[in-house]
């Protein structure tokens, strides 16, 4: 799937080696950033929203089904809500930019995915602005 939400990125090799990039990617607003390394290909991890915090994904190894779930009312959220699924790979390099407002659910495609997450809001905040919804909330595609 094509998605505005994607920032592509590109490599570029020689005889030196590969380099991978994202140059398009603007990290002015991100002030921390973490790695997911899920147990297993099994594993989903579903649903985490954010009304003000903004994410950026990036998949450093393997790849990602990442859903997207645009929040209508965080307190009590509809059901009826359609989740957006995306395909993350390692190959090629690209950043899936998430808006604040929404709630994602990820899972590995492949054992050994590395996910490296940014964000612009720290460890405080972020947990401020936490919201939880059990996965059967909505009917995403793995």
């Amino acid at each position: 799937m094509t998605s505005d939400f994607l920032i592509q990125g590109d490599t570029f090799t020689d005889e030196r080696g590969t380099l991978r990039f994202v140059n398009n990617f603007d990290m002015s607003e991100v002030v921390r950033f973490y790695e997911i390394l899920p147990k297993d290909e099994d594993l989903i991890r579903a649903w985490q929203g954010h009304q003000f915090e903004k994410k950026w994904f990036h998949c450093i190894s393997g790849s990602f089904v990442i859903n997207l779930v645009e929040i209508d009312n965080f307190e009590n959220p509809s059901e009826h809500l359609t989740p957006k699924r995306i395909e993350l790979s390692s190959q090629p390099p690209e950043i899936l930019a998430v808006p604040n407002g929404y709630a994602t659910g990820i899972k590995a495609s492949v054992t050994g995915s590395i996910l490296q997450v940014f964000s612009n809001f720290g460890l405080k905040e972020s947990a401020a602005d936490d919201h939880r919804y059990p996965l059967e909330k909505w009917s995403a595609k793995w």
